[in-house]
């Protein structure tokens, strides 16, 4: 049935591709023949790595701005979701995890509003949030920068804030991540999710709620030494708490004359 689904879309990715249709196609192939081995887990090393190596050109496709749309068009992120989607913590499944949220990461690199309403439209968020709990680092990372992506289109901002459902499961999510960091410490993740906390910031109503349900860690100097050598992700986290009309300025080491610029 998905060979039948996909053959059946009009101008079809696999004939829109620089590459020929034979190795695609073989990719393609290679993508397909492990869903049966995914509920209940069985998924070899072997499997995985030959698997990921066809997610990389799938990559590759997703980035390049010839061949992004008929990617869409074709919906090949579909076939990638249930990657997302499994819950098994063992390396095959997390190296197949990570690369499927590669191919997503590029597709929201390039800040396309056609990108972001076809990731919305076939419920990407959930799947975010589901690695963003369970995943390792770098796949917490990378499923952060695309819910960070999505937040800073407008349309993606509109639709996570437009039920209360939507914005608690993002900033639960955000909270849980918060509370881990404190005992592994990463500043490039924290980076990622201070972004998106500000970006929340900008919704009147998300940001109200985050008067009262954003982390204490991020009020106080928990994360000093992670932000100490990121002016950036300071400015980010001073912004936010000054848009949710918080007065404390967290003490960050390093930061004086930082803190002193933006008047604190």
């Amino acid at each position: 049935m998905l060979l039948i689904f996909f053959f059946s879309r009009k101008r079809c990715f696999f004939d829109l591709c620089c590459p020929p249709l034979t190795r695609i196609f073989f990719f393609f192939q290679e993508i397909v023949s492990i869903f049966p081995v995914i509920s209940p887990p069985n998924l070899t090393p072997a499997q995985s790595t030959r698997v990921c190596n066809a997610l990389a050109l799938f990559q590759c496709v997703a980035s390049h701005l010839d061949t992004r749309m008929q990617f869409l068009h074709a919906h090949i992120p579909l076939y990638l979701y249930p990657f997302l989607n499994t819950t098994s913590k063992s390396r095959p499944f997390e190296y197949l995890r990570l690369t499927s949220l590669g191919v997503i990461g590029a597709l929201v690199k390039v800040d396309d509003t056609k990108v972001i309403s076809f990731l919305l439209s076939t419920e990407i968020i959930p799947l975010c949030l589901r690695s963003m709990e369970m995943g390792s680092e770098l796949s917490k990372t990378v499923a952060t920068f695309i819910v960070q992506k999505i937040l800073l289109d407008e349309i993606g901002l509109k639709y996570i804030c437009t039920t209360a459902e939507r914005f608690y499961a993002v900033a639960q999510v955000l909270g849980n991540m918060v509370e881990t960091l404190v005992e592994q410490p990463s500043s490039r993740l924290l980076k990622h999710i201070i972004r998106c906390y500000l970006r929340l910031s900008d919704n009147q109503s998300a940001c109200k709620a985050l008067r009262t349900c954003l982390p204490d860690m991020l009020r106080d100097a928990t994360f000093s030494n992670c932000l100490r050598e990121d002016p950036t992700a300071r400015m980010w986290l001073q912004q936010l708490l000054h848009n949710i009309g918080d007065n404390r300025v967290p003490a960050l080491q390093g930061g004086g004359g930082f803190d002193r610029m933006m008047g604190s």
